[in-house]
């Protein structure tokens, strides 16, 4: 297991309805000895989670709950409980997943050999430990996307997915050009200087954004595959196709702040048909029943205790 560093570490946790998984990814993360402080951000959940949430809150010192009372968005959650943090490490964690002791510190470790300047991200599996996509990424591009969304990439090898856990896993940290916002920790003065996430995505790209404008900084963006994290998904009570709606204008708002002028024609013919593969895919899944609307949260336990 890594060692404790010397660096105070928060978790911000942002959620809306999140569903039967929030409590147990509170409880995990307190449980960690390594976490000093939890910020939870809660976007305007449900009465009776809001009530266990400030019941946790009164009991757990190093659970901080700050309410907006409506939805948003992730990237602006993130930025309002980063700025309540009082940790020199943030650590975005999202709230359907379970940190296991050590892999924050595992993290900080990994992160304190490249100054103050870096974004480390977690290997993200599924509880039966298969590697989720997302947790280690390529850069996105429009060949990137079109090769991982339009499916090109098992066509035509020299068309690359954006996605990269079907490659073999290294043995320890890697570069790599974008991890997930669902396991992602960075020095607050790096984050600080990078001006935060924009605020102009509401849910999904806006970590890749981030990876970017780090590297483009000088900074490191790596991959982790010894801090894994166990990642639920599709628990919120969010309707599937709204959620990927804004994964698409995600998308197109990435391709337009980052690409040049002269090659915005072509990202005017060609982004409408990497959102239209997001939205037919997430249609797809719909029919075959894949994301059935999850039940309620389940309630805390009467205590959350540090080992």
């Amino acid at each position: 297991m890594a060692q404790r560093s010397g660096a105070r570490i928060s978790i911000v946790m942002v959620s809306w309805h999140t569903g039967p998984a929030l409590f147990d990814a509170i409880e995990a993360a307190l449980a960690a000895p390594e976490i000093d402080e939890l910020v939870f951000v809660n976007h305007d959940n449900p009465a009776d989670v809001v009530e266990a949430l400030e019941a946790l809150a009164a009991r757990e010192p190093r659970f901080r709950l700050i309410s907006t009372g409506a939805n948003l968005g992730f990237a602006r959650g993130c930025n309002i409980g980063a700025a309540a943090a009082s940790g020199d490490r943030l650590l975005f964690l999202n709230p359907d997943t379970v940190l296991p002791a050590g892999a924050a510190a595992r993290m900080a470790e990994t992160g304190a050999a490249f100054g103050e300047s870096w974004i480390v991200g977690a290997r993200i599996v599924h509880p039966d430990g298969r590697e989720q996509r997302g947790g280690r990424r390529g850069a996105l591009t429009l060949a990137t996307a079109i090769g991982g969304y339009l499916g090109l990439s098992r066509l035509l090898p020299w068309v690359r997915d954006i996605h990269r856990e079907a490659e073999p896993l290294p043995a320890e940290a890697v570069d790599t050009p974008t991890v997930s916002g669902a396991a992602m920790m960075t020095p607050r003065a790096a984050f600080e200087a990078a001006g935060g996430f924009d605020e102009g995505y509401f849910l999904h790209v806006e970590d890749i954004d981030l990876c970017r404008r780090v590297r483009e900084a000088g900074g490191r963006v790596v991959f982790e595959p010894r801090a894994e994290v166990v990642h639920h998904g599709a628990t919120s009570r969010a309707d599937l196709m709204t959620v990927e709606a804004h994964k698409a204008r995600g998308f197109a708002r990435y391709f337009w702040k980052f690409s040049p002028a002269w090659s915005r024609p072509v990202m005017v013919l060609t982004i409408p048909v990497i959102c239209a593969a997001i939205m037919s895919r997430a249609a797809w899944l719909r029919v075959r029943g894949v994301f059935s609307p999850p039940p309620s949260p389940a309630l805390p336990r009467s205590e959350t205790r540090r080992p």
